[in-house]
């Protein structure tokens, strides 16, 4: 029986965040938007993971103006986000009534369907983000982070995928975040998935192995429902296969996609102008669209590699990269085998390095990898032995329960502090998760709004030159 293929385009957020560190701005979605909602995409992932905080650090802009946006030009394909679950889209965790009035207005805003993954694939720090979207009758697609080691066999996917099943989900997706799968890895997953849940399965693989268009058609081949792409300009090295390409190989077979690849050649011919200036700009390295089999060796994602260089350079000690890189494994194996995806790659790293550096292994330690073995950020993969727990924590009593049962609801205060700054009622979310960041932005905001030239404010004293 033919199965068509769906595709999820990726072009619109993490294409853009895996090759210019999330800097497209919504003006340069705009011409392309109409066009691309006439394609047949079974989704555009357009919003989430790294585009929020970008949009107000980097950009200028309203996240929330961004989703308006894009739903206005949409209406014909589904529009999806990345979501961190407890976490949501910040790097701590938030209490549940914050969560839950951020999928309400996420949804209101345009958002049909929310991917949400946790990075330790603890299924409890998803509970509340399942319940609150599946309230606001949202699709709900719960991932799992993919990651390698001893304990990481296909049985352990199997098993969260049937948690995943039984909590709600919709829909299930095969994160690989680190470009580690492989073709046949891939087979060998998809199908023990597909016999175990009776829920579709979609696969997000990264191209930077140079194995992404091998393990999507095994991964299909094996039962695999939908697949994440990105059209050509903004795919292949850190970003994901090429949408064109997927859609030409699966073209005339039982999968067939059904796309047009003449219509997805006016899409393309956009894109490769914002390429070709994004590159002129520097804002894409081309370093960035090599293929890099390092990946499969150090088991460390592309993103994670650059920061921990950046540490090394910082502290003077470059050539200590390999020491990290060795260091890397034995951290996470000790801290309970989290899989490296943010916040638990930038914990573990930024471990590793102290440790190299240090000349001593855990002779000092940042309090978030203090946080993470006392059991702060959820369950690890694996059990921590209580000895190690005692040496990074001392007498810190572990956390065993839901982490965030212990976070009193914040809702009310966070809104008290935001009131000054408050034009339309998201406003308190930008603030919740990135507070100093969404202040200035909401600073800019006024000021441009009066007329006033925001990169004239003197920020020290919070005035304008007479």
């Amino acid at each position: 029986m033919a199965k068509k293929i769906k595709i999820t385009e990726t072009g619109l957020r993490d294409a853009h965040q895996s090759l210019l560190a999330t800097r497209m701005p919504t003006s340069d979605m705009l011409p392309i938007l109409d066009k691309m909602d006439q394609i047949g995409f079974y989704s555009l992932e357009c919003w989430g993971g790294a585009t929020f905080d970008s949009c107000l650090r980097f950009l200028n802009e309203d996240p929330w103006e961004r989703l308006r946006v894009i739903r206005d030009h949409c209406k014909n394909t589904k529009l999806q986000m990345l979501f961190r679950g407890q976490n949501m889209l910040g790097y701590r965790h938030y209490a549940d009534d914050v969560l839950e009035y951020f999928v309400q207005r996420s949804v209101a805003n345009g958002i049909d369907i929310l991917r949400i993954f946790d990075a330790l694939n603890d299924i409890k720090n998803l509970e509340s983000a399942i319940k609150a979207a599946k309230k606001e009758k949202a699709e709900v697609q719960v991932a799992i982070s993919y990651t390698t080691g001893p304990v990481f066999t296909d049985e352990y996917y199997v098993d969260y995928a049937k948690r995943i099943a039984q909590a709600g989900a919709d829909t299930i997706c095969i994160k690989d975040m680190a470009a580690l799968l492989t073709p046949y890895k891939t087979e060998s997953l998809v199908k023990a998935i597909k016999s175990a849940v009776d829920i579709p399965v979609q696969i997000h693989t990264h191209a930077t192995s140079g194995l992404a268009s091998m393990c999507l058609l095994k991964g299909i081949e094996a039962g695999a429902d939908m697949i994440d792409t990105a059209i050509s300009p903004l795919a292949l090295g850190t970003s994901h296969a090429p949408t064109e390409s997927m859609v030409a190989a699966l073209q005339g077979t039982e999968f067939d996609t059904g796309l047009d690849l003449v219509k997805l050649s006016e899409i393309r011919e956009y894109f490769m102008t914002l390429r070709d200036k994004y590159i002129k700009a520097g804002l894409i390295d081309t370093k960035m669209l090599a293929t890099d089999a390092n990946a499969l060796i150090y088991q460390v994602p592309g993103g994670m590699l650059s920061n921990l260089l950046s540490q090394l350079k910082q502290a003077g000690k470059e050539d200590k990269l390999t020491e990290v890189l060795l260091e890397v494994p034995r951290v996470r194996e000790d801290s309970g085998f989290p899989p490296l995806v943010t916040p638990t790659s930038q914990i573990v790293g930024t471990q590793a390095v102290f440790n190299v550096i240090a000349g001593e292994r855990y002779k000092m330690c940042t309090n978030e990898f203090k946080d993470m073995v006392a059991g702060k950020y959820g369950t690890t993969p694996v059990p921590i032995s209580d000895d190690f727990r005692k040496k990074i924590c001392g007498d810190m009593e572990p956390v065993t329960c839901r982490p965030a049962d212990l976070i009193a609801p914040e809702l009310e205060k966070l809104k008290a502090e935001a009131a000054q700054y408050v034009q339309q009622e998201e406003d308190v979310l930008s603030y919740a998760m990135f507070p100093k960041v969404s202040v200035d932005f909401f600073e800019k905001r006024r000021q441009a709004q009066l007329g006033m030239n925001p990169d004239l404010l003197d920020k020290k004293n919070g005035t304008y030159p007479v």
